[in-house]
């Protein structure tokens, strides 16, 4: 069933270009941007909200082990129609919520006309920006997280 109500609303090929817009947004800064898209919910998670959903994934992914905390999720809940943007403290010591809740309402639009993956495309590349004014790529930068999307 997951697999099904994921390619509902993508497709390989978008798996595809949403590792690339990852990669490309990367290369201009020090954080480190991942992307989750859950089909179905375990039933011990159904009384948590998006929030703790999302910093749950976080954690199972260790992305609060990159060497400055610039590590930030995209998060989508495909059963609940619902996603968090959810970054690490390194970042929300530089970065206010409003910034994150403009893009969401950004990606919320796409979404809301039917446009599933220029939403996340749009998500990426707004968050890839704020990262690389607050955080640019250093000397010594390496890619500390996967681009690969999580599914």
């Amino acid at each position: 069933m997951k697999r099904k109500l994921i390619y509902h609303y993508f497709t390989d090929d978008d798996f595809l270009r949403f590792s690339r817009a990852i990669e490309e947004a990367e290369k201009s800064t020090s954080g480190e941007i991942r992307l989750a898209i859950k089909g179905e919910l375990q039933f011990f998670d159904s009384l948590k909200d998006i929030r703790q959903l999302a910093e749950d994934e976080f954690k199972r992914l260790n992305m609060q082990n990159t060497r400055d905390r610039t590590g930030i999720l995209i998060y989508l809940l495909l059963p609940r129609r619902m996603f968090y943007i959810f970054a690490d403290e390194g970042i929300n010591s530089k970065v206010s919520q409003s910034t994150w809740d403009e893009i969401r309402d950004k990606m919320q639009s796409e979404f809301m006309n039917g446009k599933y993956s220029d939403g996340i495309l749009k998500g990426i590349e707004l968050v890839g920006k704020t990262l690389s004014e607050n955080f640019p790529i250093k000397a010594d930068d390496t890619n500390e997280l996967s681009n690969k999307i999580i599914t």
